[in-house]
């Protein structure tokens, strides 16, 4: 099986405020992303340089649009726990979670429930861009809850051509990916179940930091 990282999650509690934390704190402003009408989000994109797909998602609940996905189920990535939205308006945008790409999403979700874990069923979704149609299978909790507090990844599969392809270069390039959770053995033996062996976890409070190398100088986004 194989997986590799696809990209970070950065929530914020409105787009504008995500926007203006990644031009204060990456010096880039993200290119134009799009709507997610099943989840009632938007959100605007960063490539990351130096892999062949990857890239930063800014996130936000969009408020002139309300979730096509049936009640009670719940927003992606935790967006309706009120612990988090909380959290956004008082500490701002933040790293909240990342996402893995697989090439057999089913494969990879039975080998997480062979482990007793559930990433919740493979949904799949579009959106359209000024370049074409962006499909992907994604797999979501009816709860929309992020395992392990966000450290262990959404599982994606991308249908066609991935969104990175038409981004500009940013100069940003990751370095790297630091994990970390109380229940690191757990989450590693997550990892290596889907193919992700090398990616370390440490033993700690839940973070996730990637390791950022702009201009010479290493950066590390919180």
């Amino acid at each position: 099986m194989h997986a590799a990282f696809d990209h970070l999650v950065v929530a914020a509690a409105s787009l504008d405020e995500g926007v203006a934390w990644c031009e204060r704190t990456l010096k880039r402003t993200p290119a134009p992303g799009g709507a997610h009408a099943l989840f009632g989000t938007h959100n605007r994109l960063l490539r990351l340089d130096g892999a062949e797909r990857a890239y930063l998602e800014v996130i936000a609940i969009n408020p002139a649009a309300r979730p096509t996905r049936a009640h009670p189920l719940k927003r992606w990535f935790d967006f309706d726990d009120p612990a988090l939205r909380e959290r956004l308006q008082r500490q701002g945008p933040q790293v909240i979670h990342w996402v893995a790409r697989v090439d057999d999403i089913e494969a990879a979700r039975r080998a997480w429930l062979a482990l007793g874990l559930d990433p919740g069923p493979v949904l799949t979704a579009s959106r359209d861009t000024p370049r074409g149609l962006l499909q992907w299978r994604i797999t979501v909790r009816d709860d929309g809850a992020r395992l392990f507090d966000g450290v262990l990844p959404t599982l994606i599969q991308w249908s066609g051509p991935h969104p990175a392809h038409t981004l500009p270069e940013s100069g940003l390039r990751l370095q790297g990916l630091g994990l970390a959770h109380p229940q690191a053995v757990a989450v590693h033996t997550a990892l290596a179940a889907i193919g992700l062996h090398a990616q370390a976890v440490d033993n700690g409070e839940p973070a996730i930091t990637p390791r950022l190398f702009d201009r010479e100088q290493a950066r590390e986004l919180r």
